[in-house]
């Protein structure tokens, strides 16, 4: 794992952002981020998701996602999500401390109620949101590789990205000097030994090359073909 702290890239600014999901060339989900930093110590992100159209139809899916991390070592705090499906809700929340995770997940379906909790020990524990904000915190030169340990909600993970070259993209909100990175996935199994994950192949992420560092585009290669995420726009708020 890379044990190097916290970088000193600048921090990122507030923002509203929106984006777009798809499998292959169909947009499926629509999502909107709001970052911001609502105490010295700490950073919060909220967003949701829907799916929508066609997609809406044959799989209804609202998401509601809030993270809190620490403004100095950008660690996360706890996380908070709930999916509301046509049949059933999902509830997930996280606590994390420096030795790990504890995590609860309520599913109410026909109505039943039924509560897991599970723990996982491990020093330097990420989140998607903190881990999003460590690697933006990194120098990001090419051909480097960072390893951490991200806990999105039910499992561990660890995540290897290489960071591969510098290069230009368009996405809806405009085009950009990127940094294109390699994303590589291995499941943490309950003995500690790494597995392959059973749906997720590799992928590309995009992030602009400049002061603000924003996610533009993911590229997935999963078990039933290529999903993806676009920025669609973006402003900042006034500080």
């Amino acid at each position: 794992m890379t044990k190097d702290p916290a970088g000193n890239f600048p921090e990122l600014r507030p923002l509203h952002a929106s984006y777009h999901f798809g499998w292959s060339g169909l947009t499926a989900a629509t999502g909107e981020v709001h970052f911001t930093k609502p105490s010295r110590e700490k950073f919060q992100f909220d967003g949701t998701g829907r799916t929508i159209g066609l997609v809406r139809v044959l799989w209804k899916l609202d998401v509601n996602h809030r993270a809190a991390a620490s403004a100095e070592t950008l660690h996360p705090i706890d996380t908070q999500q709930t999916e509301s499906y046509h049949w059933k809700k999902i509830v997930t929340h996280l606590t994390f401390t420096s030795s790990g995770v504890t995590g609860a997940r309520t599913e109410s379906q026909s109505g039943t109620v039924e509560t897991k909790t599970r723990q996982f020990s491990l020093p330097g524990l990420f989140d998607l949101h903190s881990a999003a904000l460590y690697l933006r915190s990194q120098p990001l030169r090419d051909h480097s590789v960072y390893r951490v340990v991200v806990y999105p909600g039910t499992n561990a993970y660890l995540a290897t990205v290489t960071v591969l070259r510098r290069e230009k993209i368009s996405v809806h909100a405009g085009s950009y000097n990127a940094i294109k990175l390699d994303l590589q996935l291995k499941r943490i199994g309950k003995h500690m030994e790494l597995e392959p994950h059973r749906k997720f192949r590799r992928g590309s992420i995009w992030v602009s090359d400049d002061a603000d560092r924003l996610l533009l585009r993911i590229e997935a290669q999963i078990f039933v073909g290529t999903v993806w995420a676009e920025l669609q726009s973006v402003h900042f708020d006034k500080e």
